[in-house]
Parts: structure tokens; C-alpha cells; sequence
């Protein structure tokens, strides 16, 4: 019973558009940090199976390149990384193999900029600089994901047909740029999810990526967001999440997480757990957040999960979205959340009914 009324109250918030979380969703904290109130970028670090240990996060805009590090407990910067390396627009953070942490400096809402840059800052030495150019001219890109093989994807900020790009030679530290190669596009369906700034455009506009980290518990995936959803794409078992998995990966169907009422939703970080973080810049009186959805990559990477298909073609825009084949995977989301919360829920008491409780300490953030 509880399973059908969760359904039925997610198609709901998607035929009105209400703002209702979906099921599961845990505020983390807002951020009262004047330095990050434009976030648009988040990484969750931890050991597979295990919350995490520390966030990173970036902000839009330019100066120079900087990473903020802060405890998930409430989200206060712990300390940065950083470097003397000038940027323009950072728009995304990514977590390297090995641990490096990768700012795109590639934001262009003006669409002006001749090249755009990738600043790589390993946990110790000097910092890597990567000068990119677009085959097709100056992109807006809001998303990055980086692979296993240290290889880079950047996503622009389209709405319709996101195209995919990964360097066509081996990335140089310094030197003349890397021409870009476009080696996919992402179609988006639309979706009935409410907030954002831009109404039902922004439902298909991407502003962030993610990939869950090697070992996640129940699997990982490539996540795509836009300002009210996120999108998540599962990867084959086993296998490490190179730069090739995850443009095959993209070409498949994802499964809808709605992010529904952020203010500006331009971060989203899968963990080690299956859960799915993501981030919201400050706008007007709404403070900067972050949010978790437990479950919700796990969700998608068990067999029969409710993806839904890309359109054939890039749907025309419509001010009233055809909504129906993203609410259904997100009513079926709801349900998937729901029935793993619950058996998570009869496992603890039938684990307190067998053995003494030992440990009474608070569990992890959106345990």
C-alpha cells in the first residue's frame, strides 16, 4: 500500500509540477559561507559503501583556481586547494583516479571565448593546465565527467541535443590548446518536475555531471543534471568507467531523479553509497544547499529499473512539456526508493531483535 501511494503522490508532483521531494530526499545543510553562494560544483568523497568523508565544491566565476573542502556534517569549509593559475568561469568540479581534483573553467554564457580550460589539482604538487578549443565554436558547458582513465567529457549547456566532447589528442600541461572532438549527443525528455530558474526549459538543460566513484556500493553510473532533475545513466558491472564507457553510456536511457525547488540546481555528486547529492547556488533569499537522495543511483543500476527512453528526436520546445515518460520512471523511482527504505528499515529491527546494540551513535548523512 505504501508503495502504490507513493507512486500515485509522485505522478502527482509531476502533473502539477508541485515541489515535493522525492521520496528519501534528506536536506544536508544550506550554507551560510558567503564564498560559496554561487556552488556549482560538488564532489563527495568516502570509501566505497560508507558516507562521505569530506565534500568539494567550486563556485561560478572567474580569479583564480580554487577548491573549497567541507564537512558534510554541516557543511562548513574545512579548507581549500588552490592554485595560482588563472580562470574565467569555473561551472564544474570532477574527482580524478587519483584524487585530483578537476576544475572546468569552461563556462561561456556569451558563447565569446576562443578556449576554455581544465585546472587539475593533485592532493600534493604543482597543478596541471589544460587549454581546450570546440571544433564547432565557443560552447557554453556547465558539466564535466572524468574517467577512470583520466580522460575528460564535457557536456554543453544546450537545450535539446547536449552535445559531448572529449579531447581528439592527449592532454599537455601548457602549450597551444586541444581541439575537442564531438563524439555524442544527450536528448533529454521533458520533464514535469517544478523550480529552477528558466520554467520547463530548464528541465533539459544540463548544468552538472558526476560519476560514482570505482566500488560503489550496487554500481555506478554517469549523472547528467539539469536545474530539476538528474539523470542517471548506469554502467556495465565490473568494468572500470573510462572515458569510452561513459560515451556509450550516455547513448542509453537514464534514469529520472527529480530535484525539484532549488533555486539554481548546477551540482550533483554520486557517492560510494548509491546516494545522489546535489547542489543549489543562493538566489534571492534562498540560501546555497545540498541535498541527498539515498538509494537513487542504486536504484538504477538493478535489472527491470524504470529508465526512460531518450527521444528518437529533439522534442520542439513547449511551454506545457510533454511530461509523461519522465513521470513514469520518476513515479517507478519513487516506489524503488520506498521498497529499499523499507527493507533497510526490517533489516535494522530484525538486527537489534538478534544482537545487543553496541554502537548508539547518529548514522551517516542520509542513512
Amino acid at each position: 500500500m505504501a508503495r502504490r501511494l507513493t507512486a500515485v503522490l509522485c505522478l502527482t508532483g509531476a502533473l502539477t509540477g508541485a515541489a515535493a521531494p522525492p521520496p528519501g530526499a534528506t536536506p544536508v545543510c544550506s550554507i551560510d559561507d558567503p564564498r560559496l553562494e554561487e556552488l556549482s560544483g560538488l564532489v563527495a568523497e568516502g570509501p566505497p559503501g560508507a558516507a562521505p568523508q569530506r565534500y568539494h565544491a567550486v563556485v561560478d566565476g572567474g580569479g583564480t583556481a580554487r577548491a573549497f573542502t567541507l564537512d558534510p556534517a554541516g557543511c562548513a569549509v574545512t579548507g581549500t586547494r588552490q592554485a595560482d593559475v588563472p580562470v574565467t568561469d569555473v561551472e564544474d568540479l570532477g574527482l580524478g583516479p587519483g584524487g585530483e581534483l578537476w576544475l572546468a573553467d569552461t563556462g561561456d554564457n556569451g558563447a565569446q571565448r576562443g578556449s576554455v580550460r581544465l585546472v587539475v589539482l593533485p592532493p600534493a604538487g604543482p597543478p596541471r593546465v589544460h587549454d581546450l578549443v570546440h571544433p564547432d565554436g565557443p560552447r557554453d558547458v556547465e558539466a564535466l565527467l572524468v574517467g577512470d582513465d583520466g580522460v575528460p567529457l564535457l557536456v554543453d549547456k544546450t537545450t535539446g541535443a547536449a552535445g559531448v566532447y572529449r579531447p581528439a589528442a592527449p592532454l599537455r600541461d601548457g602549450g597551444d590548446p586541444v581541439e575537442l572532438r564531438r563524439v555524442a549527443q544527450v536528448v533529454l525528455p521533458w520533464s514535469g518536475t517544478g523550480g529552477g530558474p528558466l520554467g520547463a526549459a530548464g528541465s533539459r538543460t544540463v548544468t552538472g555531471g558526476g560519476v560514482s566513484p570505482a566500488g560503489a556500493e550496487g554500481g555506478r553510473a554517469a549523472v547528467l543534471r539539469t536545474y530539476t532533475d538528474a539523470w542517471v545513466f548506469p554502467l556495465p558491472a565490473g568494468g572500470p568507467a573510462t572515458a569510452d564507457a561513459l560515451v556509450e553510456a550516455l547513448g542509453r536511457a537514464p534514469l529520472p531523479v527529480p530535484l525539484p525547488g532549488e533555486a539554481q540546481g548546477e551540482a550533483v555528486a554520486p557517492d560510494g553509497r548509491g546516494a545522489l547529492h546535489s547542489g543549489s547556488e543562493a538566489r534571492g533569499l534562498t540560501a546555497a544547499a545540498i541535498t541527498v537522495v539515498p538509494g537513487a543511483v542504486t536504484a538504477a543500476t538493478v535489472p527491470q529499473a524504470p529508465v526512460v527512453p531518450q527521444p528518437a528526436e529533439v522534442p520542439e520546445y513547449r511551454t506545457y512539456p510533454s511530461w509523461l515518460p519522465a513521470a513514469g520512471g520518476a513515479a517507478a523511482l519513487g516506489a524503488l526508493l520506498v521498497a529499499g527504505a523499507v527493507r533497510g528499515g526490517q533489516r535494522r529491527r530484525r538486527t537489534a531483535t538478534t544482537r545487543p546494540r553496541i554502537d548508539a551513535s547518529s548514522p551517516g548523512i542520509g542513512s
